[in-house]
């Protein structure tokens, strides 16, 4: 097995297990289980691109930043941040 190939039997991480119980479990260093079970840049980069976009269009139809906040499942601040990245972009 390479140091790169992310064993069978570890997949992806359970809910509440830890890195470093995951290594624990396998034999490997923490950060090696958290380089075999991150998603790649480009897809993380994708989804936040996304959901940027979902509470801009949102905002657009006038919904209140609590409300874009409860539809989109994230806090009030990151519906503050990106709104206002809008308005920055547009003045």
């Amino acid at each position: 097995m390479s140091k790169f190939d992310c064993p069978q039997r570890l997949g992806v991480r359970r809910p509440g297990l830890t890195a470093h119980a995951a290594a624990k479990k396998v034999g490997r260093s923490p950060r090696t289980i958290r380089r075999w079970t991150s998603e790649p840049r480009e897809v993380y980069i994708a989804r936040a691109h996304e959901k940027r976009d979902r509470i801009q269009a949102l905002h657009d139809k006038g919904l209140t930043m609590r409300a874009i906040a409860k539809e989109v499942g994230c806090s009030v601040g990151t519906v503050h941040r990106y709104v206002h990245m809008k308005n920055q972009a547009n003045a």
